[in-house]
């Protein structure tokens, strides 16, 4: 069991982050905010994958004027993305944004930063403080690593310092780098320095199928240390892809729990005598739609199979033409190969019925 920092709580609308909530799983929206139709569409998409906040950028007035029209049209709470404009802060604000972003390598001048905060105690929105390694102006290219995560550490600690004097707490806060080892020592040494709640993420991440295992890293490593409150997966194309890596980062740790089975395979080697692989892809077609929390395992030979079927709510044990079938544990029957996958359906079945 993971043990998760201790913060204070800061409401997002109804999305409660910090002091053991949940940890909440962010997406942004990647159509033109001024195209109220395709932004909404894609809020829905996102929040029935299982997103429980949108940020939507929000760099121009039309932007902001859309955005209003946006929020009376979703039912998940939405976060503006600004950047350069305290002016479209404070539209964004004052046409219902749960929560905004502020980059403080963005928005420098002091003025402006208070005239956000006043506009944001005004109307109960929430604020991320999101330091970016690429939008601080004092980074040279020659900068050494370790110079590169105090920088991003001293930029986030002079603007939390004028926040607190302007008495506002509802802050969100977040450092982050498209380096992994920067990303994680920025944010334990945040966590270090304050109790308001983490958003997680590793920015620039790359397409899917380059960023899902530096994410996973960065992002997990930090959960698994306690810290993180929120998170977001930065990828290249589609948000729903956000979602679902962000899901699984969450479930490997235990931080998500769903209405979903969960597939255990054998990774297989020399003393497998059937086909696992092809049988385990069969079973996973037999799970699609299963909205049950079953733990499922398909393994390949008695070395590690008992133990695995043991743990599993429903699970078969292959050996040489046939399967040992167990449900909740116990060995309940020894199936010919040819019989497996029926009889794994029918037990299926029967489990979602219990």
């Amino acid at each position: 069991m993971i043990s998760r920092r201790k913060t204070r709580v800061v409401e997002v609308g109804p999305v409660r982050l910090g002091g053991g909530n949940p940890v909440a799983i962010q997406s942004m929206t990647k159509v033109d905010t001024s195209d109220v139709g395709a932004c909404v569409r894609q809020v829905r998409r996102l929040t029935a994958a299982g997103c429980d906040l949108v940020r939507l950028a929000v760099p121009t007035r039309a932007d902001t004027a859309a955005f209003g029209e946006i929020v009376r049209r979703v039912d998940v709470p939405l976060i503006a993305d600004v950047h350069f404009s305290p002016e479209r802060a404070i539209e964004a604000i004052e046409a219902g944004a749960a929560k905004i972003r502020i980059n403080p390598g963005n928005i420098k001048k002091q003025g402006d930063v208070l005239r956000i905060i006043d506009c944001a105690k005004l109307h109960g929105a929430a604020m991320r403080i999101g330091v970016n390694e690429a939008s601080i102006r004092d980074l040279k290219a020659d900068v050494p690593a370790a110079r590169r995560t105090g920088l991003m550490v001293r930029e986030m600690t002079k603007y939390v310092r004028i926040f607190e004097r302007r008495g506002f707490e509802k802050l969100v806060l977040s450092v982050k780098s498209a380096d992994v080892v920067r990303t994680i020592e920025a944010n334990r040494a945040v966590a270090e320095a304050f109790d308001y709640p983490i958003h997680v993420g590793l920015t620039h991440a790359g397409l899917p199928e380059d960023a899902r295992i530096p994410s996973a890293v960065a992002i997990g490593t930090l959960l698994a240390e306690g810290i993180g409150d929120t998170i977001r997966v930065s990828v290249a194309g589609d948000p729903v892809a956000e979602v679902q890596l962000g899901r699984e980062i969450l479930r490997a740790l235990g931080l998500y729990e769903e209405g979903r089975p969960r597939l255990t395979v054998c990774p297989t080697c020399g003393r497998c005598k059937i086909d696992v692989v092809r049988l385990a892809r069969q079973v996973r077609k037999l799970l699609d739609g299963v909205e049950k929390p079953l733990k499922v395992a398909v393994m390949g030979c008695i070395v590690n199979g008992p133990g695995e079927c043991a743990d599993a709510d429903l699970a078969v044990c292959a050996a040489e033409g046939k399967g040992f079938i167990y449900a909740h544990g116990k060995k309940k029957a020894v199936v010919p190969e040819e019989k497996l996958l029926d009889t794994l359906a029918d037990q299926i079945r029967s489990l979602q019925t219990e």
